[in-house]
Formats: C-alpha cells, structure tokens, sequence
C-alpha cells in the first residue's frame, strides 16, 4: 500500500525500529521513518554514517546485538550476501544474543532484510536465527532508490510467515507498496524478476539514447513522446535524464548493478535457465567496472557507447 506522512513525534505504542546499514538507501529509510515518528536505533560499520543520522534523532547502536536487544524490529539494508550473514553470525551479530543469553531475547521481535541476498542464504540465516531465538525472518528487498526510501514511494516485495508480515505491516506502509509474495526466499526470487527487467532497461536504454542522438533527435523529448505508448514507464525520463546529462552521481553504485546480475546469473544457472539478455547486461557491467567506474551510477553504462 502507498504510504502516508503522519506526525513527526514517536506516538504511544509505536515499536522501536533498528536499522543497520546507513548507506544511500539506509540513510532514505532512517530519515523516512523519523518523520513518520519512529523511534529508531541506527548502526553502520563505518561510524562517520552513524555520525551522520544522528542529527536526525536516530539513536546510535553500537553493534547488530545492541540494535536487536533495544528494538522491537530490525530492518538491514547492506550490499552483500556476506555482510547480511556477519549481521547474524558475526561476534556481534544476532545469534551472538541468543548465545549471551537471557533465553528469549529476542522472542517477538522480527528482521527484516531489505538487501539483495543470495535466496538460499537466505532460507538458511533464516532457518538458523528462529532455531536459535526465535525471531522470525522478512526477505523484504526494495525497488525504487534512495529518494523513494526518503518519500516512502518503494517497492516492497516481501517473503516470511504471515504472522510476521502482520506484525511489520504498519510500519512497511510508510515505506511504500508493500506485497507478500510468499515464503522465506519468495522476496528475493521477486527482486531478481525486477532487476532482470530494470537492469537489462538500463543497457537497452544507453541503445536508445545513441540512436536518437545519431539521427539529430531532441532526446530530452523523448519520454514526453513516448509516455503514452507502450515504451513509457517511470524509469524512462529518470535515466534518459541522467545519461543525456551525463549526471552519474551514484543513486546505486555500478558495483552492486554487477553483483545484482552475477546473483542474478547464479540463480538462473541453478535452475537451468537460458537468460540471454541478462548476460548481455552482465558482460556490459563487467566492462564498466573494469574502467574504473565501479562507483558512477549504474546510468554510466550508456559511456560504453560511443557519442555519435
């Protein structure tokens, strides 16, 4: 469901909500549920990025453990599978809790993964942390950037038990366009079906920009034009804007467009399917970072084209 703003003060009754990861995306979801008046506990390996919500009235943690034993929910957004496997197994991560003790700890409190993660990893961290504590697990991956992290405008597909998803709800409709999709893994199959489509749009984008610059075309017109019909979409002005600009300030690093298509990649090999196009996008974003542009936006592909 689309999200609403309601009072910037934490109201009676509402859970307290950890965050780790505060990088592009985390530091849009902190800002993003301050307003909507939760309290939340923010933690980042770097510590200059806790440093920098703080102002915010994000309370700082000092580890995974700490976030998990202070808040109700604890939601991650972080770029790799490993990084989402040290959040729970690390020394001070979530099972680090269990094993600390008190029994119980973290009874009815949930994780919500907002990152890309490897699917099987996912259905085993998850397995491992409900055996341990009993805290179920979300694979709640997102769609959308950072600025739609910030106005509550993301798309949310989501794995879990239903109860889980029940207890999360409300704060997910701040967020954006919350759908269960199914099982524990069932988020992350759904967000390899949307980066199969965005990410492949971005190579077929850059394609489409060249041609219409090589025939003398306005392409800043080309949205408008196209809008209505069949090739409109909301990421076409986006990227046409960016990539006609050559504005490649990161909104997501080419870096993790890469490691999204090598999962992507992994996980088609797994279940023996031919993705061909996908490939092709893989093969270009290969390239891009072998230039040294690991850390432009993912609209820098369109510089693997030459400007006619």
């Amino acid at each position: 469901m689309t999200s609403t703003t309601v009072a910037t003060s934490p109201g009676a009754g509402r859970p307290t909500v950890g965050f780790i990861g505060l990088g592009l995306m985390g530091q849009g979801f902190v800002k993003r549920l301050r307003k909507c008046g939760y309290p939340v506990v923010g933690y980042d390996i770097v510590p200059g990025k806790i440093d920098a919500i703080v102002p915010f009235g994000v309370q700082p943690g000092a580890s995974p453990a700490d976030v998990a034993r202070r808040c109700d929910i604890v939601q991650v957004c972080v770029t790799t599978t490993d990084a989402v496997a040290e959040i729970v197994r690390g020394p001070q991560g979530l099972l680090s809790v269990a094993a600390a003790g008190p029994a119980g700890a973290l009874a009815g409190k949930v994780l919500v993964d907002h990152s890309t993660t490897e699917i099987g990893t996912t259905r085993t961290l998850a397995s491992e942390l409900a055996a341990a504590t009993g805290m179920p697990w979300v694979d709640a991956p997102v769609s959308g950037g950072p600025e739609a992290a910030g106005t509550g405008t993301l798309a949310i597909m989501a794995g879990g038990e239903a109860a889980a998803i029940e207890r999360i709800m409300p704060v997910m409709a701040q967020l954006g366009r919350f759908t269960h999709m199914g099982d524990v893994g069932a988020g992350q199959a759904t967000k390899l079906v949307n980066q199969t489509l965005v990410l492949t749009n971005f190579c077929v984008m850059a394609e489409a920009l060249r041609l219409a610059q090589s025939y003398g075309v306005d392409a800043t017109r080309i949205p408008q034009a196209l809008a209505s019909g069949y090739a409109g979409s909301n990421l076409l002005p986006v990227l046409f804007e960016r990539m006609i600009a050559e504005d490649f300030a990161p909104r997501g690093f080419a870096r993790q467009v890469l490691k999204d298509l090598e999962m992507l990649q992994a996980a088609a090999r797994e279940q023996h399917l031919a993705m061909p196009m996908a490939s092709q996008a893989l093969t270009l974003f290969r390239l891009l970072v072998a230039q040294g542009k690991s850390e432009l936006d993912g609209a820098a592909v369109v510089t693997l084209y030459p400007q006619p």
